[in-house]
């Protein structure tokens, strides 16, 4: 009965050191990445713009090609909307919509994962280098408020979403090179 009573104390002392290392954790997380895109910025903000080809050059279609997809409202700009439904945990289910739309050089979208109602969003900053260059940038932001679990996770988050950023960009870059 001690053994079980110490181990108890021991477990209790571990979650409450974990809750509070975790309210000291950063509470918002960022993710960003860059790519020169040989095109002029008007061709970029089309294809960033629309769900329509979004799956042509997205890194988590590959995953899981057999997902479920919906399109609504308009083709493109604000109110254009996409929801999944996956049975793959990588990609999982969710939906994105475009709240911001300013052209050339702006798109937000709003995303939702399973059932948590707090939303990440998504930015596209396009930068004209010249006439036939565009600075093509993908951020990403998350504000998990008080919730631990998501504090831990963001603390990961550059590490488990920059790579599929860079090979996104890399993707949306060859479509619309050629």
């Amino acid at each position: 009965m001690k053994i079980l009573k110490s181990l108890l104390l021991i477990i209790a002392a571990i979650a409450i050191v974990l809750i509070v290392v975790g309210l000291f954790l950063p509470q918002k997380a960022h993710v960003e990445r860059s790519i020169t895109v040989d095109a002029p910025r008007d061709a970029v903000f089309q294809q960033v713009n629309t769900f329509k080809d979004y799956n042509s050059w997205s890194p988590w279609y590959q995953r899981d090609p057999n997902a479920k997809y919906e399109f609504t409202g308009p083709e493109s700009g604000v109110g254009a909307k996409m929801a999944w439904e996956s049975d793959n945990s990588q990609v999982g289910n969710g939906s994105q919509e475009i709240v911001e739309s300013d052209y050339p050089s702006h798109v937000k979208t709003k995303l939702l994962f399973g059932e948590d109602p707090n939303p990440g969003y998504a930015v596209f900053t396009l930068e004209e280098i010249d006439v036939q260059k565009t600075k093509l940038t993908w951020s990403f932001d998350a504000d998990f408020g008080y919730n631990i679990m998501g504090r831990y996770f963001g603390v990961f988050m550059d590490d488990m979403l920059g790579p599929d950023y860079e090979k996104g960009l890399q993707s949306l870059k060859q479509k619309i090179e050629n």
